[in-house]
């Protein structure tokens, strides 16, 4: 089962067991993959449902549900300023292979990239792509570029946008990367190591991190007072694109089980 090719979907391509697949899935299919009909691949929603299914002519046939268990425990928001030139695609791509759940991209005082909506939709689709690579149950949501302080508010507010669940400071950790000063390792400071879930529910951490030249004094003591804690990732300092990446590696070691 792990050979065959997996595509994404939208849930409402989903119509009793057939599934309606758009000209570029079937192009992709055809074409690309080199699927004939009767072919098996396996369909994902995005939403953490799998299907196994046939390719029929312009749609596919749902021959039955699979479980996937490849999510972790824990729901990581990412709050990353935006890197100069295309740096942010790797760090979509990158995250969403190490199980980032949702991906908030900010402006801050030093950013130098102030990306236009087909940006967007370019991180969107790298996110199916990377979803699908690496078996993903879930794509994650990219949200729309914001003020690093607008950001801010909606971990205040308990809010995303575009529908995703509220975070409660009950269940959350939440954390801003800062390069200099003498602050605590992420990795020494992520607590319930290895649980699932409390007796809340699914535990959310959120991760900051900055652009080149860092976070402004003024926007890491916003963002303590919005209860970020201010770590470090090591003595070293990282690139902008890389920098989400090892904080996401950390998380994912603490709490994979």
């Amino acid at each position: 089962m792990s050979q065959l090719q997996r595509i994404a979907i939208a849930p409402s391509q989903l119509q009793q067991e057939q599934i309606l697949l758009t000209k570029e899935q079937q192009h992709y299919l055809g074409r690309v993959l080199r699927l004939r009909e009767g072919d098996r691949f396996i369909v994902m929603d995005g939403k953490g449902k799998w299907w196994l299914a046939q390719l029929a002519g312009e749609q596919a046939q749902v021959l039955e549900p699979l479980l996937v268990e490849t999510e972790l425990p824990v729901s990581i928001t990412l709050m990353v300023a935006l890197p100069k030139g295309n740096g942010f695609d790797e760090v979509v791509r990158c995250c969403t292979e190490l199980g980032v759940t949702c991906i908030a991209p900010v402006l801050s005082d030093r950013t130098l990239l102030h990306p236009s909506p087909q940006k967007l939709e370019r991180w969107r689709r790298i996110a199916v792509e990377a979803a699908e690579q690496s078996e993903r149950s879930f794509v994650p949501t990219i949200l729309e570029p914001v003020a690093f302080n607008t950001g801010l508010s909606l971990v205040i507010g308990h809010t995303l946008q575009e529908g995703e669940a509220p975070m409660s400071f009950t269940t959350s950790q939440q954390y801003i990367c800062v390069a200099r000063g003498e602050f605590p390792h992420l990795k020494d400071c992520l607590h319930h190591k290895g649980q699932m879930t409390n007796d809340i529910g699914q535990e959310t951490i959120v991760i900051a991190t900055g652009p080149e030249g860092g976070w402004t004094t003024q926007e890491i003591e916003n963002a303590k007072s919005a209860g970020f804690q201010p770590v470090s990732l090591g003595r070293r300092i990282l690139r902008a694109v890389t920098a989400p990446v090892v904080a996401l590696s950390l998380i994912t070691a603490a709490c994979e089980v």
